[in-house]
C-alpha cells in the first residue's frame, strides 16, 4: 500500500488485524510502527522475525523515503528530519492516535527523534541496537580495527566516507560485514536476505557522509516521557551497548536490556528472547 504524504510517496504494509472478536466482545489491538534501519535498506528484514508480535499488536511496516518501495526523489531530502516528519504524516494518514514505536539501528535514531518531537503520540517506545549521538561512528571504527579483517576494514571505509558507488557494492558490503553484524551469521541465509532487499545507495551515502556526523539527541532525550525499553547487544560493533546504556540513563524510568549473546542483529541472534522482552514490556508498562 502507498500513502501520498508531504512531498513523497511512502510504501507501507500491515500485518495483523485491528479488531479482535473474543466471544461476545470486541477489542482493539494497539498499532505498532516498525522503523527499519540502514539507512539504505528496507523494511523486509523485519519479516518474519517480528511477525509473532502481530498476535498482540497490529504491525505497520514502512520504507523510508528514497528507500525500498517508497518513492525516490532528490537525495538532499533523505534526511533524519524528513524521516521523522514522514512518520508523523503516515500516522495521521492512517487516522491513528497513539502508537507503539519499535526502531532498530538507524530506525532507533528515527524513533528517538520522533519521541522527542511527538511524545504525545507514543504509548510505548522500544529502541534496539541504536545510539543517540554521532559518537557511535568513532567507536565503531575503533571496534572494527580491533575485531575486523583487512577485507572488512577496507570495504567499511566506503561506509565511513559515504562513497558507495552502486547497489551491488553496497550489497557486497553487507555480505562481507555479515559476521560482524551477527554472531549466528549464516552466509547462505544472510545472502538470500540481502539479495531480496531493495537497497538505496543515495540514502546511506547521504547519512554516513553527512548528517550522522553531527547527529546528537543527548540533550533532548529528557523530553521523552513515554514508557521506554532500550535494548542492546553485548557484541554489537556499530552501535555498541554503551550507547544503549547512555540512552537508558537519560530517559527517565527507561528499562534497559543487554542481550549477552547478540551482536547488532539481535533479531537474528536471540530472536525469541527479544520478542519475549518486547511482549513482556508492553504488558508490564500498560
Amino acid at each position: 500500500m502507498r500513502a501520498k504524504i508531504r512531498d513523497t510517496e511512502i510504501f507501507f504494509d500491515v500485518e495483523g488485524s485491528s479488531l479482535v472478536v473474543d466471544g461476545d466482545r470486541i477489542h482493539t489491538k494497539p498499532v505498532a510502527f516498525l522503523v527499519h534501519g540502514g539507512p539504505g535498506a528496507d523494511h523486509t528484514s523485519y519479516k518474519p522475525a517480528f511477525s509473532p508480535l502481530a498476535q498482540k499488536l497490529q504491525l505497520v511496516y514502512f520504507d523510508h523515503r528514497g528507500q525500498g518501495r517508497s518513492a525516490r526523489g532528490l537525495k538532499e531530502t533523505y534526511t533524519l528530519n524528513n524521516n521523522v516528519e514522514d512518520m508523523e504524516a503516515l500516522r495521521r494518514h492512517l487516522g491513528l492516535d497513539q502508537i507503539v514505536v519499535i526502531g532498530t539501528s538507524y530506525g532507533g535514531m528515527v524513533a528517538l527523534s520522533y519521541a522527542v518531537r511527538y511524545p504525545q503520540h507514543i504509548s510505548h517506545l522500544i529502541v534496539i541496537a541504536t545510539a543517540a549521538s554521532f559518537r557511535f561512528l568513532q567507536r565503531a571504527q575503533e571496534i572494527l580495527a580491533q575485531r575486523g579483517t583487512e577485507e572488512q576494514r577496507k570495504i567499511a571505509q566506503k561506509l565511513w566516507d559515504g562513497s558507495f558507488e552502486n547497489e551491488e557494492q553496497l550489497r557486497e558490503y553487507f555480505k562481507i560485514m555479515g559476521p560482524m553484524y551477527s554472531l549466528t551469521y549464516d552466509p547462505c541465509v544472510s545472502g538470500k536476505n540481502w539479495d531480496r532487499t531493495i537497497l538505496s545507495v543515495d540514502a546511506i551515502n547521504v547519512a554516513f557522509g553527512g548528517f550522522l556526523r553531527s547527529y546528537n539527541l543527548l540533550d533532548q532525550l529528557h523530553k521523552i516521557t513515554t514508557p521506554t525499553l532500550v535494548i542492546g547487544g553485548r557484541h554489537d560493533w556499530i552501535c555498541p551497548p554503551e550507547f544503549s546504556e547512555e540512552i537508558a540513563q537519560v530517559i527517565k524510568n527507561a528499562d534497559l536490556r543487554i542481550f549477552e549473546n547478540s551482536a547488532h542483529l539481535i533479531r537474528a541472534d536471540e530472536k525469541e528472547a527479544l520478542l519475549d522482552a518486547i511482549a513482556g514490556f508492553l504488558i508490564y508498562k500498560r
